[in-house]
């Protein structure tokens, strides 16, 4: 294995949404390795948008505008460049480094993340957020998504609406192929980069998958999917100590180089 190839010959299994891999499966080939795209969750338009765009065009009520990932982000920023144009007064907060460089593409560059963590404790602990009486906030997210940024400035003493922009599901893939191959042991890395998305794959792949999965190394950059993954009784669980996909990336050099 070379310095400047480090995963040669390691095939690594990919679990995100496909739209959102092309990054990540590049850098892989990059450094030798073989991205398998194999996406747990799908992505796609809500059936009715009526309820979204009649919020956007109440978006002068708001003082936060808060977006849980880069789908919302995508779903949520033409639709309301198309109708309108922002209030000057609206603040920007994202979960996460995606969600505000996500934001940016679309001209927003003060955008509120957490320091650390990227996640929707992390970002309720910033100062910003402490004394919320009486603002109003609308999250911006996908199907019955987490409450808990909701309840947490509710309790607060704020007014939250939620926009659902996207819808996630779970797809129906033919596993098959992908279980012969782990099977035989061409499998030798998965990256999990949501909850949700660990859960799908755990049904999605059946008895045989899961067994499989229990003795592959699994990396993720967020604790919440640590401990997913421990309750789902997954054993080789590595946290890459840097956020996003460069962190996944590091994580993966340093692993498969040891």
């Amino acid at each position: 294995m070379s310095i400047d190839k480090p995963l040669a010959g390691i095939n690594i299994l990919v679990t995100r949404p496909a739209h959102q891999s092309a990054f990540l499966a590049k850098s892989i080939r990059s450094m030798g390795g073989n991205p398998i795209l194999f996406p747990v969750l799908e992505i796609t338009d809500v059936p009715d948008l009526n309820p979204l765009t009649a919020l956007i065009s109440r978006l002068d009520e708001f003082d936060w505008a808060i977006f849980v990932s880069p789908n919302a982000v995508n779903k949520a920023m033409p639709l309301i460049n198309k109708q309108r144009s922002l209030p000057k007064h609206l603040k920007f907060a994202a979960v996460g480094k995606g969600s505000a460089d996500t934001l940016k593409q679309y001209g927003i560059a003060k955008v509120l993340i957490p320091t650390e963590n990227f996640d929707s404790e992390a970002l309720l602990k910033c100062e910003e957020l402490q004394n919320m009486i009486n603002k109003r906030v609308v999250i911006f997210r996908g199907n019955g998504g987490r409450q808990l940024i909701g309840d947490t400035l509710a309790q607060r003493s704020a007014v939250v609406e939620y926009a659902e922009c996207y819808q996630r599901s779970k797809p129906n893939i033919d596993t098959v192929p992908l279980l012969a191959a782990w099977s035989q042991g061409a499998i030798q890395a998965v990256i999990v980069t949501s909850s949700e998305g660990l859960h799908n794959l755990f049904d999605i792949i059946g008895k045989l998958g899961q067994q499989l999965l229990k003795s592959t190394p699994i990396f993720t950059v967020h604790e919440r999917i640590t401990q997913t993954a421990k309750e789902l009784g997954l054993e080789k669980i590595i946290k890459a100590s840097a956020t996003g996909d460069e962190g996944l990336l590091e994580s993966l050099k340093e692993y498969f180089t040891l």
